[in-house]
């Protein structure tokens, strides 16, 4: 059996607060999470919202990492998973 390691790959990411917006409706997300929402990739089911990935809809609960992957793609990260996993760039 062979062993692995995962490839450092930068991604970005933002911590889910429960809103995307402030209280005047302003955008607090990145520009790429206010286009997937216009997309339908994230989406509200009611107050709850969800990402559209390739395994099926995830719910993203606040506290919740949102990541854009090296192909665009978004899907949720529990914060502890992306402590153990990802770390800081400092650019």
């Amino acid at each position: 059996m062979a062993k692995y390691r995962k490839k450092p790959v930068v991604v970005e990411a933002f911590q889910y607060n429960g809103t995307l917006t402030d209280k005047f409706g302003l955008w607090l997300a990145p520009s790429w999470s206010a286009k997937a929402l216009k997309e339908n990739v994230m989406y509200y089911d009611g107050p709850e919202l969800y990402i559209k990935t390739l395994e099926g809809d995830h719910h993203v609960s606040v506290g919740d990492f949102i990541i854009r992957g090296v192909h665009g793609e978004l899907y949720p990260c529990k914060p502890d998973i992306f402590a153990k996993t990802y770390e800081l760039v400092e650019e």
